[in-house]
């Protein structure tokens, strides 16, 4: 995003209303702080319950990681906007949290995916899972993950590194991101809108298609099981990450494919910050409250920690 003239931006937020301000920073400071509280709680589970140390919740200690770095990119800022009043951004403090907050999005879209690729391995070939989800072949998802997610992000972002800036400096939205920002731009827009359009719609469709395979093979899998006591516990190892999918392919859909989110400035904003928000406050809740072992993880561990302040 080369500066003509603009040196900072100006983030108008969600609304002026000193009131609703009040609100909107109460509710999110909330949701912050439980986001990374639950996140950061799965994180030190799965590092230090030996029962948790299995594939796929080393994907999900990952899959927390990305919660908590997501929502820390966009809502701090916001929260320290809507306390002070400064509104103002630097420009190098925007293409900064541009680059992250599309990276730790985009890299969640894989990780998903691989989650559920995780998922099909252990219902459908239980007996080849250690062999095939070991933790040499594990840590090189994650790294395959990061790695696509960069890959897909650098093009709109080296193109978006010469854009061109020059009176206009108003964004009209809580966080930078490249539609907002193209908004404003002095300079021919149309390639790097295209190579966004381009780059988020294969990252969707790619990432979905294996969400979808994987489920079609796991969903067939159990249905062939005899007992009805097995197709419900297999079904319940799938229905955390489930849940996590609909939710986040389901606002990706709802940004992307609703016409009247598309033009409704407003509407896209509230949708943005629910997204940033409520989705990595929820994923703590989904995991502990749908798993036994986690709940149990953590139950141990309140015992321990209990244990140890007494003596």
């Amino acid at each position: 995003m080369k500066n003509c003239t603009v040196t900072t931006f100006i983030l108008l937020g969600l609304t002026d209303d000193p009131e609703l301000q009040v609100l909107i920073f109460i509710f999110l400071f909330l949701t912050y702080m439980l986001s990374v509280t639950g996140n950061l709680t799965i994180i030190t589970l799965t590092f230090v319950d030996p029962h948790l140390k299995t594939p796929m919740y080393f994907f999900l200690q990952n899959f927390s990681f990305l919660e908590v770095s997501f929502t820390t990119a966009c809502i701090p800022r916001y929260l320290y906007n809507i306390a002070t009043g400064d509104k103002a951004i630097t420009y190098n403090a925007c293409v900064i949290q541009v680059f992250f907050t599309d990276l730790f999005a985009v890299t969640e879209f894989f990780l998903l995916a691989t989650m559920s690729y995780d998922r099909y391995v252990a219902i459908c070939k239980p007996l080849h899972y250690v062999t095939i989800m070991n933790s040499k072949i594990c840590r090189r998802h994650i790294f395959c993950c990061w790695l696509a997610g960069l890959l897909v992000i650098i093009s709109p972002l080296s193109l978006g590194l010469n854009l061109k800036f020059c009176d206009l400096n108003v964004i009209d939205h809580f966080l930078c991101d490249a539609s907002p920002l193209l908004k404003i731009a002095c300079s021919d827009t149309w390639f790097m809108e295209q190579t966004v359009l381009t780059c988020a719609v294969l990252t969707f469709i790619l990432t979905f298609m294996c969400v979808v395979l994987s489920y079609t093979y796991i969903i067939k899998t159990i249905l062939g099981f005899p007992s009805a006591q097995q197709r419900i516990k297999a079904f319940s190892t799938c229905s955390s990450h489930m849940i996590v999918v609909s939710i986040t392919y389901g606002a990706c859909m709802f940004i992307y494919m609703n016409p009247t989110a598309k033009e409704e400035v407003t509407v896209n904003k509230v949708v943005s910050l629910l997204i940033s928000s409520i989705s990595p406050m929820l994923n703590p809740f989904i995991y502990t409250l749908r798993n036994k072992q986690v709940k149990k993880a953590f139950n141990n561990s309140i015992k321990r920690i209990a244990t140890f302040l007494r003596k």
